[in-house]
C-alpha cells in the first residue's frame, strides 16, 4: 500500500529555485485509488496511536486536502490553520520564517477548547517552520497536541528536530 502512495509522488528538480528537488503530490491527488490508500494508511496510524482524539488541524493549503477526509473517516472535526487574513472573527496569529522568506499563520480563537486533543496534518515537512508555528498557535489555545503528521518528510532539512517534544510521524521519507 505504501508503494502505491510513493509511486504517485513526482520529483520536480529546480523548483521553486535551482538546486531544490520539489516533491509534488498532484499525481497522488489525481489518482483516486492512491489517494484513498493514503487516507487509509493515515487513518490506520491515527487509530492505532490515539484512542481519543477531538480534531484534525490542517495547515494551509495542502493540509486542507488531506485533513478533512481523514477527520471524516475518524468521525471527528477539522480545524483550519490559515494564512493571515483568511479567517473571520477573533484570531490568534504568529509570524515565522520559511525557507524562502517570512509568513504568518492564524487560527480562530474558538477553534478548540483547552485540553482538546489535536493531530496536526500537512503534506510535507521541510525545515519545520510552518509546523512549529501551527504548534505554537494550538498551544496558545491550550490544546493537547498528540502528534504532527505529514505525508512526506525531507529528512536532510531536519525539520522534525524543531518540534522538540511533540511526537512526529511521516509516511514517506526522502533525504
Amino acid at each position: 500500500r505504501l508503494r502505491r502512495v510513493r509511486d504517485r509522488v513526482r520529483p520536480f528538480p529546480d523548483f521553486p529555485e535551482p538546486g531544490v528537488l520539489f516533491r509534488d503530490i498532484s499525481p497522488l491527488l489525481k489518482d483516486p485509488v492512491a489517494f484513498r490508500t493514503l487516507i487509509d494508511l493515515l487513518e490506520d496510524h491515527v487509530r492505532a496511536s490515539f484512542p481519543k482524539i477531538d480534531f484534525i488541524a490542517g495547515l494551509d493549503s495542502r493540509g486542507f486536502l488531506i485533513g478533512p477526509p481523514l477527520a471524516q473517516r475518524l468521525g471527528i472535526g477539522f480545524v483550519p490553520v490559515r494564512k493571515k487574513g483568511k479567517l473571520p472573527g477573533p484570531t490568534e496569529s504568529i509570524s515565522y520564517s520559511l525557507e524562502y522568506g517570512k509568513a504568518e499563520l492564524e487560527i480562530q480563537r474558538d477553534a478548540v477548547e483547552p485540553g482538546q486533543k489535536v493531530v496536526i496534518v500537512d503534506d510535507l515537512l521541510a525545515t519545520g517552520g510552518t509546523m512549529c508555528a501551527a504548534c505554537e498557535l494550538l498551544k496558545r489555545l491550550k490544546a493537547e497536541i498528540l502528534e504532527c503528521l505529514v505525508v512526506i518528510e525531507l529528512k536532510a532539512l531536519k525539520g522534525s528536530e524543531k518540534l522538540n517534544s511533540i511526537p512526529f510521524y511521516s509516511l514517506l521519507q526522502y533525504d
